[in-house]
């Protein structure tokens, strides 16, 4: 693929957007870093991207929202639910003693905050910085001994409660979302630095997986909402049509990921995705550095 940023060549062609689409749905999802995987993957294929073409970043902006609105259909009730007791809270003045509900949905914002700062004032320096295919395969497999590392440094395992946020901390969540800027490095997996924060916090790794959702739901969509003028610009026909396809494919991946993934953490680890995450990024390393 060449996306160089003139003529035909700045356009994602058909089967690209839709894989590309797909690699965004499960890349977003699983704690293996879908800007690393953006980076490196194409690298280490021998793909041309020019990342910084309008039409190809509209590209972008459209898959990555369409993983946002999977994600708050997949939890719609729930998100229902945080938008009454956050409507509650405001009307009452205060955070009832029992309302789960209202309680986690200032917890989504208190923990949203670090992240959207960092982000705002630092985030395209650091990927401008950091974003190439050798740093993000390095960081890449750090990300892999990170998520390995955090499953070591937990004492125990927490049984699933769904009254966790009633007792869970304000400095807590600040730290949760302190853990997640850690995603901008590319390499580095927002669910899976958002789920660490969360487990060293003292949830279970179903709890930590549902409020990383939760989490990155807003942040998605509203980073791609801030770029739509982007689409406008680019939005001749052969564009729209890799957008649809590639929201088409990102969506139902995320849809499946998602999915799994709920099912998932009620029992099991983040140790498969970090061998993985340390072997990829180890591979693709080894690989670039011999080219």
């Amino acid at each position: 693929m060449c996306l160089s940023g003139s003529g035909h060549y700045g356009r994602v062609q058909p089967w690209e957007a839709i894989a590309l689409g797909a690699l965004q749905g499960v890349t977003e999802l699983f704690p293996i870093s879908s800007l690393g995987h953006s980076v490196v993957l194409p690298a280490v294929l021998g793909w041309q991207l020019d990342q910084h073409d309008p039409r190809f970043l509209a590209f972008l902006i459209a898959t990555h929202l369409a993983t946002a609105i999977v994600l708050f259909g997949f939890y719609a009730r729930l998100w229902i639910g945080i938008v009454a007791g956050m409507l509650r809270s405001l009307r009452d003045r205060e955070i009832g003693p029992h309302d789960a509900e209202a309680k986690l949905g200032w917890l989504i914002v208190v923990a949203t905050v670090p992240a959207g700062l960092i982000g705002l004032l630092f985030q395209q320096r650091i990927q401008e910085l950091l974003a190439t295919p050798r740093i993000a395969a390095a960081l890449l497999a750090v990300n892999g001994l990170g998520l390995l590392g955090i499953e070591v440094l937990r004492r125990r395992a927490m049984a699933p409660d769904p009254a966790w946020p009633v007792r869970f901390g304000w400095t807590r969540a600040v730290g949760v979302g302190v853990a997640q800027s850690f995603a901008f490095l590319p390499g580095i997996s927002r669910t899976g630095a958002t789920m660490g924060g969360a487990l060293l916090a003292g949830l279970s790794h179903i709890d930590a997986a549902r409020f990383a959702f939760l989490m990155a739901t807003p942040i998605i969509a509203a980073a791609a909402v801030l770029k739509l003028p982007e689409v406008a610009v680019a939005g001749d026909p052969a564009t729209l049509t890799a957008m649809g396809l590639g929201m088409a494919a990102a969506g139902g991946a995320a849809y499946l990921s998602v999915r799994f993934l709920d099912r998932y953490f009620r029992t099991d680890t983040l140790i498969p995705f970090g061998a993985y995450c340390v072997a990829a990024g180890g591979v693709s390393l080894l690989v670039l550095l011999t080219r």
